[in-house]
């Protein structure tokens, strides 16, 4: 397993941008448009926002976004690992990130939704392993059989 560097994304970075294009995408081929919560670049960039990329053997490997919710709460969005960097660690790497620096901002909990399909079941795999559980939709979300909403009390 190689070293992993997380550090922060100003979304300018031709490959962050190509991974998030890609990501939404892949979403939008795979997913009726309603049941899509993917954001695009310019969602990304709002100020209640923050985006980190990883990065391995000098190559991008993956992002991850922590929203804001409220002060004391925070939304996982954008989180997508690289085809060629999976089973090496990253999405646990981008999660663990995220769990620290909700705690560094005093949040007490972390909310996300993810897919029901097959294509997600190493995602609930990961975020079950971190903590989280299942809950109702939150912050305007809806009941959606395609969609599964988590939180994890920090």
């Amino acid at each position: 397993m190689s070293v992993i560097e997380i550090r922060p994304d100003d979304l300018t970075g031709h490959a962050t941008r190509a991974l998030i294009t890609a990501h939404l995408d892949a979403m939008h081929a795979d997913t009726p448009a309603e049941s899509v919560h993917a954001l695009g670049l310019d969602e990304l960039a709002q100020p209640s926002i923050t985006v980190w990329s990883a990065w391995s053997r000098g190559e991008l490997a993956g992002v991850a976004a922590l929203k804001e919710l409220e002060s004391h709460r925070g939304e996982i969005k954008s989180m997508r690992v690289r085809d060629s960097f999976r089973g090496e660690g990253v999405g646990r790497a981008l999660l663990q990130h995220l769990i620290e620096v909700a705690k560094e901002r005093r949040m007490t909990s972390l909310w996300l939704e993810t897919g029901t399909t097959d294509d997600f079941v190493a995602a609930r795999h990961l975020y079950e392993r971190a903590g989280f559980i299942e809950c109702g939709p939150f912050e305007g979300y809806v009941a959606d059989p395609l969609s599964i909403f988590m939180r994890r009390l920090i």
